[in-house]
């Protein structure tokens, strides 16, 4: 187990000077076009790609880094760039995670490489999880996926919404329900390969922020897939099934509280994206306090102005911590006995929100303005609230966290 560090490792900073040079030099320049068109950058991807940014075997280093700080290292990069960009770039890392966490080992070599594509050909991939009547609440999922036995095919219905990708994607992730007996523990995962019949886009989201990131419903209309397609295997879904029957009977809210525990680990990543919009902000507004004068002086001799500039990176190095405890203790096993994650990333998306919003002030008009960045990372910082669990969520799972009660 790795020691807890607030110190990068020499590779590490290497990797974080690498990350911050393209981010610098590729995706801010590109930044308010795409917010304007609200489209895929397919360009930028493709330069990711070519440097190895946009690949499953960058991603894969950063995730098995012992330290834990990887992945949050290289998010906060990214999305120091531009949140809508950097989306775009590693929102297929969120299927390949899905096929890498509950494939098989051919699953793997076979679907992962096709989310990508290679550089002259790059492709994404889309995780369809969220449904209009099931984001927070994942047991009220609907759409279900039924064996034919007879074929050997899985067959899917159903509609899933705010899916990263969705209906453009080479790869689809799709999580449906099995067994409506058992909430969430009758869910699965399947894989639905390039051009299947019935799988359609839905409607694209016209969106307030991360507008060059694509969202979009997916619809699933008797959408018919092998049964290799389905994660895992079926003889290793049936064994979970009979286990999840008998956990049920023994103490169905334990089996709930296992649940919640996996996606507390996911979240410190969002976090950290959320940290890399907020330190964006808050640069752009020292630089400009620094610069802009007002009765003979800059506006940062004010203290209205100065303490503001303080309390945001205060608040952007207290959330960096939060993000970076969670993450060790994510990659080396330490359990959230007080949901550290859902802490880190409660906290820094506030912070972002909040950030933003006083980097606008300290601009004025200027700040109001799409001639100056804040105002799209203004629009950017109010996702981080909402996806992967709401604000109110991840306070939902603290406080019940802290009192024992059952998370639902």
């Amino acid at each position: 187990m790795a020691e807890f560090t607030m110190e990068l490792n020499d590779e590490q900073k290497e990797v974080r000077d690498w990350l911050h040079g393209f981010a610098a030099d590729v995706i801010r320049p590109a930044a308010a076009e795409w917010d304007e068109r609200e489209e895929t950058p397919w360009p930028v991807i493709q330069e990711a790609a070519k440097v190895g940014i946009y690949s499953l075997d960058f991603y894969a280093q950063q995730y098995f880094d012992s330290t834990g700080l990887g992945i949050p290292m290289a998010m906060e990069e990214l999305f120091w760039g531009d949140a809508g960009i950097a989306l775009s770039i590693v929102g297929t890392g969120l299927a390949a995670v899905g096929v890498l966490a509950n494939g098989t080992e051919e699953q793997i070599g076979t679907w992962i490489p096709q989310m990508y594509g290679d550089a002259n050909d790059v492709k994404v991939a889309a995780f369809c999880s969220s449904e209009p009547d099931a984001g927070s609440d994942v047991a009220s999922m609907r759409t279900r996926a039924v064996y034919d036995e007879a074929k050997d095919e899985w067959v899917l219905n159903g509609t899933k919404t705010w899916a990263t990708n969705g209906g453009i994607a080479n790869v689809h992730v799709v999580v449906a329900v099995v067994d409506t007996e058992l909430g969430s523990k009758g869910h699965a995962s399947f894989i639905v390969p390039p051009n299947t019949p019935g799988l359609s886009q839905g409607q694209k989201f016209k969106k307030h922020g991360i507008r060059a990131s694509h969202t979009a419903e997916v619809v699933l209309e008797n959408v018919r897939i092998p049964g290799s397609c389905l994660l895992g295997g079926k003889e290793k879904l049936d064994e979970r099934l009979a286990r999840a029957r008998e956990r049920a009977k023994a103490g169905g809210e334990r089996v709930k509280n296992a649940a919640m525990a996996t996606f507390e680990a996911s979240r410190p990543a969002v976090g950290a994206m959320a940290v890399g919009t907020a330190r964006a902000a808050y640069e752009v507004a020292l630089d400009y306090a620094k610069t802009r004068e007002q009765f003979g002086r800059p506006i940062i001799d004010n203290q209205g102005v100065a303490f503001q500039l303080a309390d945001m990176r205060t608040s952007i190095d207290a959330a960096r911590l939060l993000v970076w405890r969670a993450s060790w203790m994510a990659v080396n096993g330490k359990p959230f006995t007080a949901a550290e994650g859902s802490m880190s990333k409660l906290f820094a998306s506030e912070t972002a929100k909040k950030v933003t919003a006083q980097a606008i002030q300290i601009l004025g008009g200027n700040g109001y303005t799409r001639e100056y960045p804040v105002e799209r990372m203004h629009r950017d910082a109010a996702i981080y609230t909402i996806f992967e669990g709401t604000s109110e969520v991840q306070r939902l799972v603290i406080a019940r966290t802290l009192s024992g009660m059952p998370i639902r």
